[in-house]
């Protein structure tokens, strides 16, 4: 397949099934009061999202009464959004059989590149794109029984998601710094819409919330960017070429040390800020909680993850301009605050979804101490952790939003029993929790141990000893608050048992079969592991 097709369409396709949905939606002109009961058609106007009053909403306590369900048109739209996904394997298996081993390729001059870490990120995307898109149909109907989405809502969900998965993939490819802001500029104005989906105040709080907090990040890495590019064209690197990652790398020592110091700790902070790490933080919980669960999903699994991998090209850059001393010592401080906020918030947190977003910051704190000891095993460990954690947290949200559909709320104090009345989600939020918490036979538990090992083999080995007393408390925090959910009678008031379909169960077992066997062996794709951590660590 032309290198051409395999850097452009993991852009490309998730973008034309967006504009695909964007089409059906313009040609769609019936009211949407027309789509509901009479009775309903009032409260169900959707007036813009500042100027007017918010619509009213069922509320999630108290479920609205079943609604008929999707046309059978609205349904196979949303199934064929997993062309997108596909798309973004397919390209990134393509690459995985060449690149590891014949090096990088680019296009358009390098404005598209993709190296080892690239094909593993593209790799990772697809594998939750395609988790979190097989469960959007299932997720949207029992939205619409319960009056809390029409046809309407369905294409709007359908168009921003697949934006959403470009802006990604397009971050991931980007070989220039300047093309790598933007994307990720993008994807907090596509999912700002997204979080805000269901305009009820809550939702749309959290989404301004989001914007505003993350704005302030993306701000902050801007700067730091142009502090870099002044330092390149002061190091004699050519405009076009200055903010030209490999070249940046290749003239690190030209740098100046002061000023790529400056930008290096803003870029850190302003990324850290859409990764979920201290101190820009604070969106992540309201984001997470109020976002539909399959948006959720692909927030918690790649999207911190991609805005990781960003600082992970900083650092390599940093790394060869003044040595790994400075950037490991703002990953250190940063990774231990973040686990320690993390670690206590669980112990204290009353909401299900909140608790998942918490236990996202958790990890994303791992993966900032892995990236910090950067030792090959350490890195290696990164990158596993970054796919299990993926997959797990999207089981996990899938779940967990089928948990809330069910129940009619997220509090923890009003679920119990869900082994009982709700086998099916609850069983694999039940196996996706203990994914999260790090037990065999899944990937987080392989990543971990290595992580524990890397870091008590280099000098950080305090460091390691500080992360794994906290990680004990947010271990005991998750799996208790769980089991009070899965365990026990089901309550005198609680629905009869139910049966999950399969267009909702298959991807949360595909995604914890896959978890699995990344834990038992990463062996088909260890010289795709091993070349990307050797990207990272600058060699």
């Amino acid at each position: 397949m032309p290198v051409s097709v395999l850097l452009t369409a993991p852009v490309g396709v998730p973008l034309a099934v967006s504009g695909t949905y964007a089409l059906a939606a313009l040609r769609s002109r019936t009211p949407v009061a027309a789509t509901l009961p009479a009775a309903r058609r009032a409260p169900v106007a959707e007036p813009a999202l500042v100027g007017g009053p918010l619509p009213s909403r069922p509320p999630l306590d108290h479920p609205a009464p079943a609604h008929p369900p999707a046309p059978p048109s609205v349904r196979a739209k949303g199934w064929a959004g997993l062309l997108s996904p596909a798309a973004i394997l397919v390209c990134g298996a393509a690459l995985a059989g060449s690149v590891p081993y014949d090096g990088p390729v680019q296009l358009f001059d390098g404005v598209l590149r993709a190296d080892a870490l690239t094909v593993w990120m593209l790799l990772v995307v697809g594998a939750v794109a395609a988790l979190a898109v097989a469960a959007g149909p299932a997720h949207l109907a029992g939205e619409r029984a319960a009056g809390r989405a029409v046809d309407r809502t369905a294409r709007r969900y359908h168009l921003l998601v697949h934006a959403f998965l470009a802006a990604m993939c397009l971050a991931v490819l980007a070989g220039n710094l300047g093309v790598l802001w933007v994307a990720i500029e993008a994807t907090t104005v596509v999912t700002a819409f997204l979080v805000g989906l269901r305009r009820t105040r809550t939702s749309i709080e959290a989404a301004w919330k989001y914007v505003v907090i993350c704005s302030a990040g993306i701000a902050l890495a801007f700067l730091g960017t142009v502090l870099l590019y002044y330092a390149a064209r002061q190091a004699g690197i050519s405009e076009t070429q200055a903010l030209d990652w490999p070249v940046l790398v290749a003239h690190a020592d030209a740098l100046d040390p002061a000023v790529t110091r400056l930008g290096i700790a803003l870029v850190v902070l302003g990324y850290g800020a859409k990764a979920g790490l201290v101190p820009l933080h604070a969106w992540l919980p309201d984001a997470h909680s109020q976002a539909p669960a399959p948006v959720s999903a692909l927030m918690s699994g790649v999207l911190l993850a991609v805005a990781f991998v960003a600082v992970l090209r900083y650092k390599v850059i940093a790394d060869g301009v003044f040595g790994p001393g400075f950037v490991r010592g703002l990953l250190i401080a940063v990774a231990l605050l973040t686990l320690a906020l993390a670690a206590g918030l669980l112990l204290a947190q009353r909401d299900y979804k909140r608790m998942l977003a918490y236990s996202s910051m958790e990890h994303m704190s791992l993966i900032a101490l892995g990236a910090a000891v950067g030792s090959p095993l350490a890195l290696a460990a990164v990158l596993l952790h970054i796919a299990g954690h993926g997959l797990a947290k999207t089981v996990a949200f899938c779940a967990s939003g089928q948990v809330l559909q069910l129940r009619g709320t997220s509090r923890i104090g009003r679920v119990r029993g869900l082994l009982a009345t709700a086998p099916g989600p609850g069983a694999a939020l039940g196996f996706a929790v203990l994914a999260l918490l790090g037990l065999p036979p899944f990937a987080l538990f392989a990543s971990e141990l290595a992580l524990v090992r890397a870091g008590f083999a280099s000098s950080y080995g305090w460091a390691v000893v500080v992360a794994l007393l906290l990680v004990l408390a947010a271990f005991a925090a998750l799996s208790f608050r769980t089991a009070r959910m899965l365990l026990g009678p089901a309550p005198a008031d609680a629905p009869p048992p139910v049966r999950t379909g399969a267009a909702a169960g298959v991807p949360l077992a595909a995604g914890l079969l896959l978890c699995a066997a990344l834990g038992l062996s990463v062996q088909p794709l260890q010289a795709l592991l091993t070349a990307a951590a050797q990207i990272v660590g600058g060699h």
